[in-house]
This record gives structure tokens, sequence and C-alpha cells, in this order.
């Protein structure tokens, strides 16, 4: 089969092929795996004009008119002169450019939209995605229960199209602890390890406030927290501050490569978000063994296999996650361990996202 993947986003920020690759890198395994067996062509929209064949995968990079936006005549064109068998639409926010795209291709071509953390939308625009539901032939969403979230809300018709194929995958594998401490200088038994934004969606501060509770009677426990925004970076010092001595230890921003030894070095990772659209840094820590204590939202319990890879606890719940780190006391760590290891590479990984994206579109 021949894929073309697609967005009607332009981002000028890049204005060279491989910088650009590498910032996706997380997403451009799945094309590479794909690229097996199919022939497997990507669009990008950066400050660049050109052809370029990396990893298996043909690069078209394009910088069309600014208006074609919302009116997308030379991309869907240009996606129309490739012959594709299945386009794939990163998005589901451009209904109008959906549609217009199956206007240009004719109904023989299979249209697939992957969800990338986007909700539905209301008034004018819901009525749009609810017409460009008629052109899409499938959607792939890190949650099956996510996408059935739209399907209540009405947004979409049906939930036969939608099928639950995870975002991203991870560049990290397993290394042996006590090297990568040796690279992090981490220390703690256990340790435990925060990698996100510090906004309210992700909650920091409920995060914080049960873990110096936790650390009371758990001294020798370490808390590394990994960021590269810090919206409420204040109010953690001023926990801390009030909080006297402690083991959590505000590292900040860390080119994303040196993840790999930080993931490592800990035994579990933390999330306290509200809503994901997937989880990249959770799918990041699992690859790496590190076991997940993340909130019970939709994407959170298929990336865990329901909790069976690590621990649940309710969003925003402090003593729900004081619980949660009471629990790390008595888990078979290395059981946990065994299983995220499994259920990523069975899941998660570049492979198995490729070959459920196979699978989906044989059936189209």
């Amino acid at each position: 089969m021949k894929f073309v993947f697609a967005s009607y986003v332009y981002t000028k920020e890049f204005n060279q092929p491989l910088p650009w690759l590498k910032r996706i890198g997380i997403y451009g395994g799945i094309l590479e795996r794909l690229s097996i067996k199919n022939t497997v062509i990507s669009i990008e929209q950066i400050d660049y004009e050109g052809y370029f064949f990396h990893k298996g995968v043909y690069y078209h990079f394009k910088r069309f008119l600014k208006p074609s936006r919302y009116f997308p005549f030379y991309i869907n064109r240009f996606i129309e002169k490739l012959q594709p068998d299945i386009v794939v639409i990163q998005g589901l926010h451009s209904p109008l450019q959906v549609i217009q795209l199956r206007l240009t291709l004719g109904k023989k071509v299979k249209i697939i939209a992957h969800h990338h953390a986007e909700k539905p939308f209301n008034g004018v625009k819901k009525n749009l995605q609810q017409i460009a539901d008629r052109c899409i032939n499938a959607y792939l969403f890190a949650s099956k229960p996510m996408g059935l979230d739209w399907v209540t809300k009405g947004n979409l018709a049906s939930p036969e199209k939608i099928h639950e194929v995870m975002e991203v995958s991870s560049l990290f594998y397993p290394l042996d602890k006590t090297a990568a401490k040796l690279q992090t200088g981490a220390s703690g038994d256990p340790v435990f390890l925060w990698v996100g934004r510090l906004n309210e969606n992700k909650d920091p501060l409920n995060v914080v406030r049960a873990f110096l509770k936790f650390a009371v009677t758990n001294p020798t426990a370490h808390f590394y927290m990994i960021y590269h925004t810090d919206e409420l970076i204040e109010d953690i010092r001023a926990l801390l501050k009030s909080s006297g001595p402690n083991n959590i230890h505000l590292i900040g921003m860390l080119p994303h490569l040196e993840l790999l030894y930080w993931y490592n070095s800990a035994d579990f990772f933390i999330s306290g978000s509200y809503y994901e659209g997937s989880g990249t840094a959770v799918c990041e820590a699992m690859s790496c063994g590190c076991v997940p204590i993340v909130t019970n939202i939709f994407s959170f319990r298929m990336i865990t296999d329901d909790g069976n890879c690590g621990i649940l606890y309710e969003a925003g719940n402090e003593a729900a996650l004081l619980s949660a780190l009471e629990q790390t006391k008595y888990l078979d760590v290395n059981d946990k361990r065994n299983k995220s290891l499994a259920y990523f590479k069975s899941h998660l990984s570049f492979e198995a996202i490729a070959q459920k994206i196979q699978e989906i579109a044989a059936t189209l």
C-alpha cells in the first residue's frame, strides 16, 4: 500500500530537514517501521522546500501559500498527484480542510485521522467536524474511550471508526541502572522521577505535597523533577521552603537525549495530569523499565494496561497519590518493571504501532 502522511500545520521555526526529523523522531519512527512493507510518503510544512529520503520514508518539504491553511488547494492537489491508497491526516482540528481533501480525492482513497490531544469543537466548528466525519474512514486515538467521548458529545457519529493506537513511541531503551546513575548523579532508595511541564493540567503541586508527606516516613526516597516550562515553579519553591529539608530536587530543563539516563536511573515515574492526548513521558519511562504512578485518565489507563504495569490514582487527590506512594514499599518492582517493558514492546513500540496502522488500513 502507498501511505501519505500530512498535516495542515506550518512550523516556520525549522528551516532544515534533519533538525525537523530529529524533532519529530518519536513519531517518525512509526513511519520508518511502516515503510518496511509499504511505500510511505510524508509531507512536511516547514520553512524549507525540497525532497529528502530518510530511513525508508520519502519526505516532501513544502512551503504552501498562507491562505492554504483554510483552503488548502495546493497541498490537497499535491496529495492527489501522489496517488495514495491511504492518507493519514495529523490532528482532528482541520475539518474544513479534510472536507476539501475528500472532494479532491474522490471516494476511492481512504482517509485516516490521527488524534493528537485535540478536544471536540463546539458551535459551527462542531458542525464542520460532523460533516468531516462523513469524509473520514477511520480514527486513531491513543485510548478508545477517549474517542468514544467524541461520539457521546456528538462530534463523531459512530464508534465503529474508532481504533486504539498509541500516538507516539519512545527512542529510549533499558540501561544498567548503576551505569545510568553515574551519568545523572541520582541517589535514593527508591528514586522517583517527574518529566513534564509545571502547569495546572500536570498538577505538580499535588504531586509535591503528596511526596513531602511520603518522605517524612521514607527519608531515603528521592524525587527528581525535570521540566521544560516552569509556570508553577515559584509555588513549588514556596512549598519546599516551608517544608524544611527534603529530598525533592528541581533539575529543570535538559536535552531530550539525556532523559535516557534519567529514566534508567529511576525506579518510579510520577505524573499528575488531568488530561493527556497520549502520554509521551510515561511511554518513554516504560520503555526503560521505569514503573509508572499516574492518574486514572483515559490515555494513562491504556498506556499502563489498566494499571497492570504500575499504579493508577485519582487526579488531584493528594490522599490517593500518597496511598499509591505507600504501595511502592510493598510492590514487586521487578515484576512491574518486566510488565512495563513487555507491554511497551507489544503495544507502545514503533513496531507495534506501525503494525496496528497496517492492520487497520487493510480493513478499509
